[in-house]
């Protein structure tokens, strides 16, 4: 028969590991998250107006407003 551990033990050992995880995962999010920044622009200054989809959402989360109430003037004052 397996040994069994505590609920405590179980649960100090989960948080412990979820801890490292969420530090390893993170620094290599905030890379992921630079690259797409910079992806994005060159598309963004790339493109015409209205961009692809995947622009829109990205430039709707960068404004903080809807990809259908963006307008053109706003998206190439973004983009300078």
């Amino acid at each position: 028969m397996a040994y069994r551990m505590s609920t405590s033990t179980r649960m100090d050992r989960i948080r412990e590991h979820g801890r490292v995880s969420r530090i390893v995962n993170g620094t290599l999010k905030k890379k992921e998250r630079a690259n797409r920044d910079k992806k994005m622009a060159e598309l963004l200054k790339k493109g015409t107006f209205p961009y692809i989809p995947s622009v829109m959402c990205w430039l709707s989360v960068k404004l903080g407003k809807p990809s259908t109430q963006i307008s053109e003037a706003e998206a190439k004052e973004f983009a300078k």
